[in-house]
């Protein structure tokens, strides 16, 4: 029998699709990729490797972002919208270590006390910091040949990352709609919707350590917080190709603007590490809870 939640969300997703032309169902191709066609992957998950950077290929494609109304531990500022990804993208297939920081930038923040070693993720970044190894990252690719012209990393936007960690799942996180700390790093004694009870690292670990998504991306949910590129705004950004990197978001009670975090964190209980779940956090700060994950973008032209 199919459940109210299915049938909710099957409505939804067919909806938006009659409505944004050019899309066959949710997560589907789009024909408008274009560009360098030999730097492109082929289909979702492909593999490459530029400057040292692993990196998983996600198709162009429309999906719904957010979650729905029933999903347990929902939070405000998580209301559904329809999402088009017009362009395909690379994604880190790991959060980006302290080894690449290190390769990249040459200097360690002088406090890694939460697991340190070239394959732990980096940790106490904060905004500019992470921009700044995403441009200099894009240097040393585009004159090593690695990286065409056109192409850029970047810190990815909510929406691309959203989708990278769905990679076409409908469920609350990548792996179902419960979740263990058996497939994420968070507070496994608070394991997601019913999923059994499991260890707790009480600090980061180095990355891969837990199952890849279907697009074999890993510790999307958990290990760290990464940064996005967008200032936080209480709705979530619809429609084609949403980059809120230069829209001002929502003020907090406080009056400070605060760029978005996703993913939950090895300090975490298990809903946090929710697909949808979003959060703010002020750019200027930094914590060992919070690093970052690059994507490859192509720039499009004004």
């Amino acid at each position: 029998m199919t459940s109210v939640k299915q049938v909710a969300h099957n409505i939804f997703a067919c909806t938006v699709c009659a409505v944004m032309s050019g899309c066959a169902s949710v997560g589907d191709g789009v024909a408008s990729d274009r560009g360098d066609v030999s730097f492109r992957g082929t289909t979702a998950g492909d593999e490459s490797t530029v400057n040292g950077v692993a990196l998983c290929w996600c198709p162009a494609g429309l999906f719904v972002m957010g979650s729905p109304v029933d999903e347990p531990e929902r939070r405000p500022g998580e209301d559904q919208i329809a999402v088009r990804l017009s362009r395909g993208f690379w994604i880190g297939k790991y959060e980006v270590t302290q080894g690449e920081w290190k390769r990249v930038l040459g200097t360690l923040p002088p406090v890694l006390d939460e697991g340190a070693g070239d394959r732990f993720p980096i940790y106490n970044v904060n905004f500019a910091e992470a921009e700044s190894f995403c441009v200099k990252l894009t240097e040393q690719a585009r004159a090593a040949g690695a990286l065409p012209e056109g192409w850029e990393f970047r810190l990815p936007t909510e929406a691309q990352w959203e989708y990278a960690c769905r990679a076409r799942t409908t469920t609350a996180t990548p792996f179902g709609d419960s979740l263990s700390s058996h497939q994420a790093n968070f507070l496994g004694e608070f394991p997601y919707n019913g999923a059994a009870v499991g260890p707790a690292l009480n600090t980061t670990c180095e990355v891969g350590r837990y199952p890849a998504n279907a697009w074999n991306i890993h510790d999307m949910p958990g290990n760290v917080f990464e940064w996005c590129r967008d200032w936080y705004h209480f709705r979530l950004p619809g429609g084609t190709d949403p980059d809120l990197h230069d829209v001002l978001g929502t003020a907090s009670e406080q009056g400070t603007y605060s760029r978005a975090r996703r993913g939950g964190c090895w300090a975490d209980q298990g809903w946090p590490c929710r697909s949808a779940f979003r959060l703010r956090f002020e750019p200027e700060r930094s914590h060992s809870h919070i690093g970052f994950r690059v994507v490859a973008v192509e720039v499009k032209k004004n």
